[in-house]
């Protein structure tokens, strides 16, 4: 593919997903497109082996706008890196079609080994606000990670994840379409388990009220 193609591609993406866009033209100030066509070419010299060269391209697009990715990594078409300052893709990390992250993503490793050692993002994938997601393991596809979780383990197909560490805490076998964009209505387990516990001490209360009422009645009658 050509440089007018990733350029045209670039332009749909943003369109695609980025409600406060109104022209072609403002997609050539986003610092999303700026790195992606920075790292394509980089992408190329790394694979030819122009280690320095690619190198250099990186850290100059990495200045301009605080998203750093690694020459070596391998992205499908239509990532989407939406105020994507401070978002850091590893080296062997592998991203599939139509993936979306926010600011402040970590795709990182847990450590100096050998080999792969980043993670891989199957299709369809959302990284919601400071994530991380750290180790040679696969999050699957159309899953969600939730925004500041930090996942250390394989993430099935069509899942929701967050806390920290990271838990599935929805699987559902629903496609989750490129052009959703919602990270913030993600479930919350632990408020959950909290209203769970409100509602089994007001029923106690309840209950010890009853009791205390039977009580008090019988006394009274004997």
């Amino acid at each position: 593919m050509g440089i007018i193609s990733y350029i045209k591609e670039e332009i749909q993406v943003i369109r695609e997903r980025d409600p406060a866009i109104k022209s072609n033209m403002e997609v050539l100030l986003y610092p999303s497109f700026k790195v992606i066509l920075s790292y394509r070419v980089a992408h190329k010299l790394y694979r030819r082996k122009h280690y320095f060269l690619a190198r250099w391209i990186s850290q100059r697009a990495t200045r301009k706008t605080g998203i750093e990715i690694h020459p070596g990594a391998r992205i499908g078409k239509g990532l989407f890196i939406d105020h994507g300052s401070g978002v850091i893709i590893g080296e062997t990390t592998i991203i599939g079609d139509n993936v979306t992250l926010y600011q402040g993503v970590t795709l990182g490793g847990t450590g100096k080994e050998k080999g792969k050692r980043h993670p891989t993002l199957k299709d369809n994938v959302m990284v919601s606000a400071g994530a991380k997601i750290l180790g040679s393991f696969t999050i699957g596809e159309n899953s969600k990670i939730g925004a500041g979780s930090v996942v250390l383990e394989e993430v099935p197909p069509n899942c929701t994840v967050v806390g920290v560490p990271g838990r599935v805490v929805r699987m559902g076998n629903q496609k989750v379409p490129r052009t959703e964009m919602d990270h913030v209505h993600l479930p919350d387990p632990v408020l959950n388990d909290i209203r769970a516990l409100q509602q089994e001490n007001q029923q106690l209360k309840k209950q010890m009220s009853e009791m205390e009422k039977r009580m008090g009645s019988w006394q009274h009658k004997h």
